[in-house]
C-alpha cells in the first residue's frame, strides 16, 4: 500500500510539473502586442516596424506590419512650429514617391510643447491646412523614458532621440538600415532625395 502511494505522489508530482512548464512554455511564446504596443512577431516584417499603434483619425489600432517591404520616413510632427510647413513637403514627397514604395508615418507629439490638442483637431489641422494624406498616427511621446516602443527604437538605432519636431527617420525596405535627419533638414532636399532615391532602388530580399 505504501508503494501505491509512492507512485501516486510521484505521478501527480510528475503531472504537476508537466503542467507548469507547459503553462510557461506557452507564456514565453505568447504574442507581446499587449505589451510596448508590440505587434505579434512576423518573419516577413522588419523588427522595427513591428508595433501596433493607434491610427490619428479614429485611433484604431494600426499593425506597422502592413508597410513592410517599402521605404519608411518616420516624423514627430507639431501643429504650432517654425517647421509645420514642411506637412507641405512631407505631402508632396508621399505623392510623389508613394507609387515607387514610400511610405510617409507622421506621428503628432507635444513634446516640445507645440502640439497642444486632441487627435481629433489635429487630424482637422493636417487635412485642412495642408490636405495631409500620408498616415498619421495618434499623439505619441517620442523622447525620454516614456517614449514610445517605436521611438525608443528608432533612437537606439540611430543613437539620436528628436531633438525637435520634424525630426526624421528613413528606414530601409528591409528594416537593416535606419537613418536620422534634424528638423533642419526639408524633405525636399536634394542630398536628402538622393539618399531616397538610393533606398528606393534597392530591392528587398
Amino acid at each position: 500500500m505504501i508503494t501505491d502511494m509512492k507512485k501516486t505522489f510521484t505521478l501527480r508530482s510528475f503531472l504537476t510539473l508537466s503542467a507548469t512548464l507547459l503553462g510557461l512554455a506557452l507564456f514565453a511564446a505568447a504574442p507581446a502586442a499587449a505589451q510596448n504596443n508590440k505587434a505579434p512577431a512576423d518573419a516577413k516584417c522588419p523588427a522595427v516596424l513591428q508595433y501596433t499603434v493607434e491610427r490619428l483619425q479614429d485611433e484604431k489600432p494600426q499593425n506597422l506590419c502592413q508597410y513592410a517591404g517599402q521605404v519608411v520616413l518616420v516624423v514627430n510632427t507639431a501643429s504650432f512650429c517654425g517647421f509645420t510647413p514642411q506637412y507641405k513637403s512631407l505631402e508632396e514627397l508621399y505623392a510623389r514617391y508613394k507609387d515607387k514604395g514610400l511610405v510617409v508615418l507622421g506621428f503628432p507629439s507635444n513634446d516640445f510643447s507645440q502640439e497642444p490638442g486632441n487627435n481629433q483637431k489635429i487630424a482637422d489641422f493636417c487635412e485642412n491646412t495642408y490636405g495631409v494624406k500620408f498616415p498619421m498616427f495618434s499623439k505619441t511621446t517620442v523622447r525620454g523614458a516614456d517614449a514610445s516602443p517605436l521611438f525608443k527604437q528608432l533612437t537606439q538605432l540611430t543613437d539620436a532621440a528628436p531633438k525637435w519636431n520634424f525630426y526624421t527617420y528613413l528606414i530601409s525596405r528591409d528594416g537593416k538600415q535606419v537613418k536620422s535627419y534634424n528638423s533642419a533638414t526639408d524633405p525636399l532636399d536634394s542630398k536628402f532625395l538622393a539618399e531616397l532615391d538610393k533606398q528606393l532602388s534597392a530591392k528587398t530580399p
